[in-house]
């Protein structure tokens, strides 16, 4: 599926705060992952991960699973990665310090893990993006088992626990039309695209949503 981050009005991602959006930013090498993962989330994580810095410092720091985990097509409309099961692990992300969604909800210094899942269809999410595919997050303290691969609510309620609201904490995603690895502006956005195996993902790491 074509996707074009230009065309979305609003679209729910986990990104930090920004106070220009005009300001430039870069990815970098992030080197190994936490030393303090638990040791089958670690083991599954790429060894080296991408740092995001601006103006201010590092912004974040994401680590990929090696290999993008695959069963049978789930059938669902709109979506990017199909094969990809419900409330699997994809990586995990590091905040050193404070964060913010482009709801607005704080995201708190420390690591979070980063699992698939797809907004429910149900008239609550028009327009947040052109896929449903996204990074659904929660706190490593509360998520430590690699194999999970928890249900929509289990992974839900993870998630509000870790933003304090009702709403979860979340990451737009899909899956990148081309091959390149990159660190680029589109629109009001930063996109990181990194290969997990032999997909490439495409994330909305910076940016701020229009009401």
């Amino acid at each position: 599926m074509k996707r074009s981050v230009l065309s979305r009005s609003v679209v729910c991602a986990a990104v930090v705060v920004v106070s220009a959006l005009a300001q430039q930013y870069k990815a970098e090498s992030a080197g190994a992952p936490p030393s303090n993962l638990p040791p089958g989330i670690a083991q599954a994580l790429q060894k080296d991960g991408a740092k995001i810095s601006g103006p201010n410092g590092t912004v974040c720091e994401i680590w990929l699973v090696s290999t993008a985990p695959q069963g049978p097509a789930s059938g669902e409309e709109n979506v990017t990665l199909p094969t990809i099961p419900h409330g699997s692990l994809l990586g995990v992300i590091r905040f050193p310090s404070q964060g913010s969604d482009r709801r607005g909800q704080v995201i708190k210094p420390g690591v979070y893990t980063l699992r698939y899942s797809m907004f429910p269809i149900n008239g609550d999410h028009q327009g947040v993006a052109p896929q449903r595919d996204f990074f659904v997050l929660s706190r490593i303290e509360d998520d430590q088992d690699a194999s999970a691969k928890p249900n929509f609510d289990a992974l839900m309620a993870l998630s509000r626990k870790a933003s304090g609201t009702q709403h979860p904490l979340v990451m737009s995603i899909w899956k990148a039309d081309d091959q390149n690895q990159s660190f680029s502006q589109q629109g009001d956005d930063w996109i990181l695209q990194r290969k997990m195996g032999d997909t490439n993902l495409a994330m909305i790491v910076i940016g701020k949503a229009s009401a």
